[in-house]
């Protein structure tokens, strides 16, 4: 609490009054006439003494109506200090009654101040008690504005805010063998709320004691106990918003703290910074700052300075999170999440300018800057990280069933996610000045493109850095699948993959999210790839299968006869074959059930069609007998047979006859 201190009285001058008096008696003593002009300048000194004694009277009485006026003041005052109850929990009238008594001693104050004042005089002594009651008067005015805000505190209740945020976004693992599709298509949706930022403002305290309030911090200020009073409102306030944060879930982590947590606990502490921050910065604190104008009135210095030193603290606890996960090591499965804290807190930046301004509020607007800087830096390093990843990803055994391997789900699926993101990603790569970061960002296996080019209908495709970029993870998703295709033994099942797996890509990429970055030209490119891998596919299988029902080396040498020998060969190395041929792929996996049908008819007009010209040709030739030995299936069980291809569950034709 300041110490008021008395004014002191004015003595310049005085030992010269007394050496003068002296002088002037000493020279009386020693005349016998006066003169005229001494005995004028005698007259006017009597005429001055009596006028300095009758002042002197009327200081004195001056003084008792003063000790009066203070008696009472001082009564108003003390009274409440043997009483333990809160003045302004005693009504209107005694709030109203203790601060005219304050009004009332700072005008005693201020007139004990304008006399003279002798420092060992009673009106000294009368100013230093004024000012020991004012000083317990603001003591108690502190404890009442303490006492106010804490009682009339308005419950805060967070589960109630309607922000939409991206925790919905795809869980993706830390491996990439266990992604699958994401069920839900359209699982990253923006917030498309375009509210303005009063509506989000709420009573932090009820509005009925604002007045009170603002009634305690001008009478404090006019006394001259602003800091007091400032300390004690930042003090309760404060503690306001710890509170906010907890309610928030927020934890008080230190970077190493942060870095030290494993990834799936800090996915959920991830998702309630990225609430926590809309809320507290858009709901609580503008509130805090409209509380502030309310109390603080005119005292616009105060008001800021207030607010700032309140909200400053739990402001960077915030943002150190947010910078302990941009250091953090860069995974790819970490990159969507970054990329919400990115966005939440850019799109929260105008919210900070508008709250903490000036002078006082630069360090808060120069943290939110640096976070987010280091959580663009993060964000373009995880992406590259993602396309090294994706190169890099080894498989030691061939994918079972030769069907769509996780790491393309996985990266069709993450680049389809990241289409959430294009703005923001596009920004931040084009904000990468450095020559080495561009170039990284940039992929290194597609030619320059002019944007122009790809206007038209025909390709319809965005020349944008986050177009490049996809493209280029692609293109390296296929060489590795390329790679993974060698580990088959069999050419057909290579062939057989790769189909597989560019068709998943081509479907991705015809959806509305990624078309527009990849084009119709390449979608156009990559069916040509899957049409030619089926065709491999085919021949490698069937083409051995169907040269036995070729008339070839069937006719006996010198004549045009069939051999019924190598007849019944070619039924029996046929059924053989057909056999392995549906032992094999029956365990084989299309899952894409348009494709599969495909496939199952493409193969079947073949097989069927190049059988029954066969059977037609010599099923005469041989007798019953041979036919019902060597003649085991006809077209409908064959064209049946087909139908149970590609289901990945393996079956046997070893045992089966004719149905």
């Amino acid at each position: 609490m300041a110490e008021c201190k008395p004014m002191m009285p004015n003595l310049e001058g005085e030992e010269n009054v007394i050496a003068a008096t002296q002088h002037i008696v000493r020279v009386l003593g020693t005349s016998k006439n006066l003169t005229e002009e001494m005995r004028k300048i005698l007259e006017d000194l009597d005429n001055q003494l009596s006028t300095m004694v009758l002042t002197a009277e009327n200081k004195e009485r001056e003084v008792s109506d003063f000790e009066k006026e203070f008696s009472e003041i001082q009564g108003k005052i003390r009274k409440w200090e043997s009483d333990e109850s809160m003045i302004w929990d005693s009504g209107v009238d005694a709030a109203a009654e203790y601060l005219e008594a304050i009004h009332e001693a700072q005008n005693l104050s201020e007139r004990l101040g304008g006399l003279s004042v002798k420092e060992d005089g009673e009106d000294n002594k009368l100013l230093q008690q004024v000012h020991s009651v004012l000083q317990t008067a603001m003591a108690r005015l502190e404890e009442e504005l303490t006492h106010i805000l804490a009682q009339n505190k308005q419950s805060f209740e967070p589960e109630h805010m309607s922000f939409r945020s991206h925790e919905e976004e795809i869980n993706y693992e830390d491996s990439f063998v266990s992604v699958e599709d994401d069920p839900n298509e359209e699982s990253l949706r923006r917030d498309s709320s375009s509210r303005n930022p009063e509506d989000y403002i709420i009573d932090l305290v009820d509005p009925v004691v604002i007045s009170h309030l603002n009634r305690i911090v001008n009478t404090m200020f006019t006394s001259g106990f602003d800091q007091e009073c400032c300390q004690a409102y930042i003090n309760t306030r404060r503690d306001a918003l710890d509170e906010c944060l907890y309610l928030l879930e927020v934890e008080k982590l230190s970077i190493e703290e942060v870095l030290r947590t494993e990834w799936s606990n800090l996915i959920v502490r991830i998702k309630k910074w990225n609430r926590a921050m809309k809320i507290f910065l858009r709901v609580y604190l503008a509130s805090e700052k409209q509380l502030c104008d309310q109390i603080f009135g005119e005292f616009e210095s105060a008001k800021q300075t207030c607010f700032v030193e309140i909200s400053k603290s739990p402001m960077l606890q915030l943002l150190t999170f947010g910078e302990a996960i941009a250091i953090g090591p860069r995974q790819p499965e970490k990159l969507f999440l970054i990329l919400d804290m990115y966005e939440i807190l850019s799109d929260l930046l105008p919210d900070v300018d508008a709250l903490f301004v000036e002078e006082a509020g630069s360090t808060v607007r120069f943290e939110c800057r640096e976070v987010l800087k280091r959580l663009g830096d993060s964000v373009r390093g995880t992406v590259s990280e993602f396309e090294n990843a994706v190169g890099s990803n080894v498989s030691t055994n061939p994918f079972a069933g030769g069907g769509i391997h996780h790491l393309t789900k996985y990266v069709m699926n993450y680049i389809k996610a990241l289409t959430g993101y294009s703005g923001t990603l596009n920004l931040l790569f084009l904000e990468a000045t450095d020559e080495d970061d561009t170039i990284s960002l940039m992929p290194n296996t597609l030619p320059a493109l002019d944007e122009k080019e790809y206007e038209g209908e025909s390709s319809n495709f965005s020349a944008s850095p986050m177009a490049y970029h996809l493209r280029s993870v692609t293109s390296v998703l296929e060489a590795n699948l390329d790679v993974k295709s060698k580990l088959y033994r069999d050419v057909a099942l290579q062939q057989f993959f790769l189909m597989n797996n560019i068709y998943y890509m081509v479907q991705k990429v015809k959806g509305p999210e990624l078309r527009p970055l990849f084009g119709n030209d390449w979608i156009k490119q990559h069916n040509g790839k899957f049409q030619q891998y089926a065709m491999n596919y085919e021949r490698a299988t069937w083409n051995s299968v169907l040269s036995l029902l070729k008339e070839e080396g069937m006719c006996t040498p010198g004549s045009h006869s069939v051999s019924k020998k190598v007849l019944k060969e070619r039924f029996k190395s046929f059924n053989l074959a057909f056999e392995e041929a549906y032992r094999s792929q029956t365990a084989w996996l299309i899952p894409d059930i348009q494709l599969r049908e495909d496939l199952r008819i493409s193969v079947s007009l073949k097989v069927i069609q190049a059988y029954r010209t066969f059977m037609g040709r010599h099923e005469g030739t041989l007798d019953s007998r041979s036919t019902e030995k060597y003649i085991k299936y006809n077209a409908e069980d064959l064209e049946n047979f087909i139908l149970d291809l590609f289901e990945g569950s393996p079956r046997s034709l070893l045992n089966s006859r004719r149905r």
